[in-house]
């Protein structure tokens, strides 16, 4: 009796246990908003260099050496005003020292290789850096990881 009462507390505790750690029901496709923020995530997969930007997106590209290899890109809702680096974070998994952006969707900068994020809006090089640059809308915005001499 005692064998079997044991025997039953294990299987009860790997069955709670087994539930516990379940996959949870979180919508995928579904914009994120932060609540502490002036941007709207949208996975839009289909989004393309050639679309159309509306009046209140912004399409961020992340590319490595001038262009040459395309890390991720996504278009995203702002409000104008939104500085450009709290929406880089809200967007893509981000990560800075002193006000300097180290890595983004982990990939590094290489000090040893002179390589470090610069980035460009519509083209341009941007006069401020990526703390204090206000997005209005419409912008198409590329951080590079390049070589700087």
């Amino acid at each position: 009796m005692r064998k079997w009462l044991k025997y039953f507390g294990v299987m009860l505790f790997a069955i709670a246990l087994l539930a516990g750690c379940g996959n949870s029901n979180t919508e995928q496709n579904s914009p994120e908003e932060d609540a502490n923020s002036n941007t709207t995530v949208s996975t839009n997969e289909s989004s393309g260099a050639d679309e159309e930007l509306a009046d209140n997106e912004v399409r961020l590209t992340v590319t490595i050496d001038n262009g040459t290899e395309n890390v991720t890109e996504e278009v995203v809702e702002v409000e104008e005003g939104a500085i450009l680096l709290d929406v880089l974070k809200d967007t893509f998994y981000v990560e800075e020292d002193n006000g300097f952006i180290t890595s983004i969707e982990r990939v590094s900068d290489d000090e040893d290789e002179g390589k470090y994020w610069m980035y460009t809006v519509d083209g341009e090089s941007a006069p401020v850096g990526a703390g204090e640059y206000e997005l209005n809308g419409g912008e198409e915005v590329v951080f590079d990881l390049q070589s700087v001499e």
